[in-house]
């Protein structure tokens, strides 16, 4: 088995357990002796063993003098767990390829030069650019102290989420549907704005036959719904509101809003939370954030609506974009276009992705991409 193609079988169960293993990063590894698979594994449910220790309990005796290939750097000290590089040592690794280095400064090269220094060989870079894409919410999550965003939207060619009575189903295909299903099968939360909800009632929930899927991934509990809403005045027929789904949903609201209103909404069976405001008097982003984060939270799917899009840019909050353009023309100055807030005065300064991957989807165009930002905005 050639190293990229090890690495590539890694990769897909790295994949397999994305949305699965916050707050840690979803890590696949495969141990190879003599050119064939020995151990493989991919990082468990919180807070149980680390993708490494899987692959090398399967290899057993065989994963002496074998090489282990791993999406990201070993840990190389407790947390929950006891590294995996003392693991690694003990079992008679003999090379160790990595595809990415730990972003957590605690560990960041540590765990790289540990190995080392116990005479094992590791080759780092192996399929670099998908275990960064992989890592990336981690990386956000453990530097920033906050969650990982990737805003998403399906948009009219002439570059609108809605009509002017705002309606919006459907902009996108099937096939463009079936995507985000399985982009929200590997996201930890999911959050809109209160006009979202008023809007379009959504579910927020993963719904995907199996053939749909593009990874084979262990079933699990719909990702956290969060709405921010500033007043917590939401309709009482709401779909997240209902017994099944409230249990899995959080509104946040301003820490000024109503008391009675936030205990109505308890009474609902939802999570209240209170934040902190940002000049307009919104729950401020960033501090919605940093508190899903703090609950464990690594990478939130923003859906819309338009100002939560526009509030979220603005504050140099998204990290990545997904977009879906549909071969449509709604027209009209009051259509909902796709990001509102403040913007961009002259056009160089428009914000340019990076890692851009197009494709067709049915009849939409689809293009994703990161961004970055020169000086991320801490202000409100």
């Amino acid at each position: 088995m050639e190293e990229k193609e090890a690495m590539r079988l890694a990769i897909t169960y790295a994949h397999s357990v994305e949305g699965r293993t916050a707050p840690r990063p979803a890590v696949g590894a495969v141990v190879v002796q003599n050119g064939s698979v020995v151990g493989q594994g991919a990082t468990a449910p919180p807070f149980g063993p680390h993708a490494e220790i899987y692959a090398l309990s399967q290899a057993g005796a065989r994963a002496k003098g074998a090489d282990l290939y791993v999406t990201l750097e070993p840990c190389s000290i407790t947390i929950h767990t006891p590294p995996c590089t003392r693991a690694i040592i003990e079992a008679g690794i003999r090379r160790v390829f990595i595809g990415s280095h730990d972003p957590n400064p605690r560990i960041n090269g540590q765990g790289i030069n540990l190995l080392r220094a116990a005479g094992i060989e590791v080759v780092s870079g192996i399929e670099q650019a998908e275990t960064d894409e992989i890592v990336r919410p981690f990386a956000t999550f453990i530097t920033e102290e906050r969650a990982y965003t990737t805003a998403k939207w399906a948009m009219t060619l002439d570059g609108k989420l809605a009509s002017r009575s705002g309606d919006a189903y459907w902009i996108s295909g099937p096939e463009a549907r079936v995507w985000v299903h399985n982009l929200r099968d590997r996201c930890d939360a999911i959050l809109i704005g209160a006009g979202t909800l008023q809007a379009d009632d959504p579910l927020l929930t993963v719904r995907l036959t199996p053939e749909q899927r593009m990874y084979k991934r262990a079933l699990r509990q719909n990702p956290r719904r969060v709405v921010l809403s500033t007043s917590g005045d939401l309709p009482a027929q709401s779909k997240l509101l209902q017994p099944d789904l409230a249990s899995g949903t959080c509104v946040v609201v301003s820490k000024n809003s109503s008391i009675q209103q936030q205990r109505w909404l308890q009474k609902q069976g939802v999570e209240v939370v209170p934040i902190a405001v940002d000049a307009q008097g919104r729950p401020d982003m960033l501090a919605v954030l940093q508190m899903l984060a703090r609950k464990g939270l690594m990478h939130v799917l923003i859906e819309g609506g338009s100002d939560i899009f526009g509030t979220a840019l603005d504050r140099q909050l998204i990290d990545h974009v997904v977009a879906f353009i549909a071969p449509k023309l709604v027209g009209g100055k009051e259509a909902i276009p796709v990001v509102g807030g403040r913007g961009q005065a002259v056009m160089k300064k428009a914000l340019q992705l990076q890692n851009v991957h197009k494709q067709i989807l049915g009849e939409d165009v689809f293009i994703e991409g990161d961004l970055t930002y020169e000086k991320r905005d801490t202000e409100k």
